[in-house]
């Protein structure tokens, strides 16, 4: 594609001299732009990614892929929908729940929490939650014995064995009105799923205990199901199969419908980053046209001298394109190298940095998660290379075209 001659020539451009320093530093900065740009897209794709893919992980394990509710309340039927549900194809777990809010009290201290009741064999079926057990034992899961998270046992200060208090929302009726109900439970264990909204705010009782609490006699408030493929486009055919099975007696939720406006904030986030990062190699491309017009209009001598010794003017296209291509050839595998590797490392560097700083650079309060999550997606590894190397490309045609336009007599009219 390049001869010989075309390959030293764009080489000797590329070297620097003292005549054109000025040249050689605005290619130095597109070449760092270029590096930096594709460096900090690979980054922030690979956190957005990882940060995604976490939270999806996560909740789902936690709260299911789709949940089934009694169309009329409560749901007092469920165990045969459980059945129907059980049998059909794809459908892995099917558990009972029951889901409320309560006033949690311990030692002066309240707070609103979120709770489910779930039997034990429900929870040895959700791993994401039996295997986050930091103290205690699942086995001990049982009649007014909970699982509380690593927040809140810090927050309030309690520990395996010691109780604390939740007052429903539902009170007592009495001749002086209506009177709070309240019931002591015996924390049984502590969880650290990693994501601070749960291990703050959510406690997990047994379902007995649950209903009990809640005055739900032997009903539930939904069925959780887990699917084998939780992937968005098969919710909608699972969800109507449900409905025909149970004749309509249910509605049925997915993971979509309850958490849409979280993940479809995250997806904007992810492409409005991704427009904003783009721009900085769009500006090094910029840069790149820079040098090669002042390039172009400092070698003019060289290139009147060399139309004149024969050299054709698509060999001089070919000869420029290539100077100005190098830069951006180099900067993008160097910022993809450097990009790939901090993403491989960045809870390492996270951590090195919080020590150096002493300051907390991602807190678990605002971003859910206790880690600084990464994912290389090796597919938007090699967009983003394509990308930057085809603006390195398209950025050096217009100079490139002046060059080969550049007529001999007029640049050596003066010499």
């Amino acid at each position: 594609m390049f001869t010989p001659f075309e390959r030293m020539i764009a080489g000797r451009y590329l070297r620097s001299k003292k005549q054109e320093g000025f040249v050689s530093v605005i290619a130095g900065f597109s070449f760092t732009g270029i590096m930096l740009g594709v460096a900090t897209l690979i980054i922030v794709m690979a956190v957005m990614n990882g940060f995604r893919q976490e939270l999806f992980s996560r909740i789902l394990g936690l709260n299911g892929h789709m949940n089934v509710y009694a169309v009329n309340r409560p749901f007092t039927d469920y165990e045969p929908v459980r059945q129907i549900v059980d049998r059909m194809d794809g459908i892995d777990v099917v558990l009972p729940v029951v889901d409320g809010q309560a006033l949690l009290t311990s030692e002066g201290a309240a707070s609103g929490v979120l709770v489910q009741g779930l039997s034990v064999g429900s929870l040895q079926k959700k791993p994401i939650l039996a295997d986050a057990l930091v103290a205690g034992d699942y086995t001990d899961f049982g009649e007014n014995r909970i699982l509380i998270g690593v927040q809140m046992s810090a927050r309030l200060g309690v520990g395996i064995g010691e109780k604390i208090t939740l007052v429903a929302p539902k009170g007592k009726a009495s001749p002086f009105g209506t009177i709070p109900r309240s019931r002591s439970y015996t924390v049984a264990g502590i969880f650290d799923v990693g994501m601070f909204e749960y291990n703050a705010n959510y406690i997990f009782m047994p379902l007995d205990a649950a209903q009990r609490f809640f005055q739900l006699g032997n009903t539930v408030t939904s069925l959780e199901i887990f699917t084998d493929d939780p992937q968005a486009r098969h919710m909608a055919r699972y969800k109507s199969k449900i409905k025909i099975l149970t004749e309509g007696r249910v509605s049925v939720s997915d993971w979509q419908d309850l958490n849409s406006n979280f993940f479809n904030a995250l997806q904007v986030e992810r492409n409005v980053m991704f427009l904003i990062l783009t721009m900085i190699i769009i500006v090094a491309a910029f840069n790149i046209i820079s040098s090669m017009i002042m390039l172009v209009k400092d070698k003019s001598h060289d290139i009147a001298i060399m139309r004149t010794m024969g050299a054709k003017r698509f060999s001089i296209l070919k000869i420029f394109i290539l100077t100005g291509a190098s830069i951006g050839f180099i900067g993008t595998i160097a910022g993809a190298a450097l990009g790939i590797l901090f993403a491989m490392n960045i809870e390492t560097i996270r951590q090195v940095l919080e020590g150096l700083t002493g300051t907390n650079l991602f807190s678990a309060e605002i971003y859910f998660l206790s880690q600084l999550p990464a994912e290389i997606d090796w597919g938007e590894v090699i967009s983003v290379i394509v990308m930057a190397l085809s603006l390195s490309v398209l950025a050096t045609i217009y100079p490139a075209w002046r060059a080969a336009r550049l007529d001999p007599v007029e640049a050596l009219r003066y010499e």
